[in-house]
């Protein structure tokens, strides 16, 4: 019985690190790159002026009456 918490340690520790790894990467590709794509691709097509224009005329903005 001698030594085994610190053989027991190590297994678990490379496990657990191993593990975070996994879930890290897992996300990486699975929430992050797929969200930065979606951005990239909306902001691609984007025109801020457009988007002012339909607030304005909405009635959305204080600052800007429709017309």
């Amino acid at each position: 019985m001698r030594g085994l918490l610190a053989k027991r340690m190590k297994f678990h520790l490379f496990g657990a690190f191993l593990l975070s790894l996994g879930c890290a990467t897992s996300y990486k590709f699975a929430v992050a790159e797929p969200r930065k794509q979606a951005y990239a691709d909306f902001y691609r097509n984007y025109d801020p002026v457009k988007d002012f224009e339909a607030m304005k005329a909405a009635g959305v903005l204080e600052c800007a009456q429709p017309k």
